[in-house]
């Protein structure tokens, strides 16, 4: 099927698996858990998946779990009748009756209250609810998707979540992962919101200089994608020319980075002084690669080097091929590696050991 995004900006290996789960899960009326990191972009993603499922032509309904008291919650969720409390002036019905036939996206659900939490669970199990101050049970036909910034599993080890109704909502999990794990999503999704900024303030597209794209790969972004949105937004107004420079960015994303690149340029000379042998053999040869070719006991005999010895020495090296590529930027070396920025750290960690 062909994947509908909702918009959802991305080309990241991290992001696609995240993609490939989607065209899985979309069609099923499994209930699903989105996890991440706050900003990160989860009710695009629960969107997306409503958007691909059967129930696309039926209603999406969110809501924020954490941001209503939880004494009208419960009202919200289920709807009331008449007269069940103050100001129930008329009956009403709750977003579990509006999303009848489609999803309910319940966002934030880790801040929950435990009592309501038990009839969550029971509508999940017995797919029926109870208006406040009502004394019938009505049936319904709804999707539960439900998305947390928290660790569902350290909040029910911890008392503050219900186990029984972790285990009925993560029936499919599904990460979103943070900016800083998704490469080169990061200019891609900076040019997108500045060019989608100035347009909408009448000023003609900004550029990024090469060292402002360095940079902005670099940095953590702790917000994930709603601070590179509103910083974008930022950048919009302040930056007097055509172009942004380094002298534009905060303190807060220079000082960051200027100890990301002390740390690489340390990684770069260990690196070539332990490399450098077999580097300058490399260029001496004057005949072309002609494809790839498997090393095999022999050049271990040859090279006088252990397996593990021989593995870690090819490994070195294309990490520093990655980061070379990257400009010293690990969250995108990472990504040309496919393996995650915190493994990545970890290498680096390891060599220095």
């Amino acid at each position: 099927m062909e994947l509908n995004t909702n918009g959802i900006i991305g080309q990241s290996t991290t992001l696609a698996g995240v993609f490939k789960m989607l065209v899985k899960v979309a069609p099923t009326d499994s209930t699903v858990l989105v996890t991440g990191e706050s900003g990160t972009g989860k009710e695009l993603l629960v969107r997306a998946l409503h958007a691909n499922s059967n129930r696309a032509n039926k209603p999406f309904v969110p809501i924020n779990c954490g941001a209503i008291p939880k004494e009208l919650l419960e009202s919200e969720l289920f709807g009331h009748e008449k007269g069940a409390f103050t100001h129930a002036i008329r009956s009403r019905a709750g977003r579990y009756e509006l999303a009848d036939g489609g999803t309910i996206f319940l966002d934030e659900i880790g801040e929950m209250d435990l009592s309501l939490q038990v009839k969550i669970l029971r509508v999940l199990q017995e797919k029926e609810i109870e208006r406040v101050g009502g004394s019938g049970v009505k049936k319904v036909d709804v999707r539960i998707v439900a998305a947390t910034n928290r660790d569902l599993e350290n909040e029910v080890k911890a008392g503050h979540f219900r186990e029984d109704l972790y285990y009925r909502l993560n029936v499919i999990p599904l990460h979103l992962p943070p900016l800083r794990e998704r490469g080169g999503d990061v200019i891609l999704l900076a040019r997108h919101f500045l060019n989608k900024f100035c347009e909408k303030k009448g000023r003609e597209p900004l550029d990024l200089a090469p060292k402002t794209v360095r940079i902005l790969q670099a940095y953590a972004w702790p917000g994930n994608v709603r601070e590179l949105e509103n910083f974008m937004e930022r950048l919009s107004i302040l930056t007097d020319g055509d172009v942004v420079n380094p002298s534009d960015l905060p303190d807060k994303i220079l000082n960051q980075v200027a100890d990301l690149d002390d740390e690489a340029e340390v990684a770069f000379e260990e690196a070539a002084q332990q490399l450098a042998a077999p580097t300058a053999s490399a260029a001496q040869t004057s005949q072309p690669r002609q494809g790839f070719v498997w090393p095999d006991l022999a050049d271990l005999e040859k090279l006088g080097l252990s397996l593990k010895d021989f593995l870690d020495t090819v490994e070195t090296r294309i990490i520093d091929q990655a980061l070379e590529k990257a400009s010293g930027a690990k969250n995108l070396a990472a990504e040309y590696l496919g393996m995650k920025r915190t493994t990545f750290i970890e290498k680096l960690k390891k060599r220095h050991q």
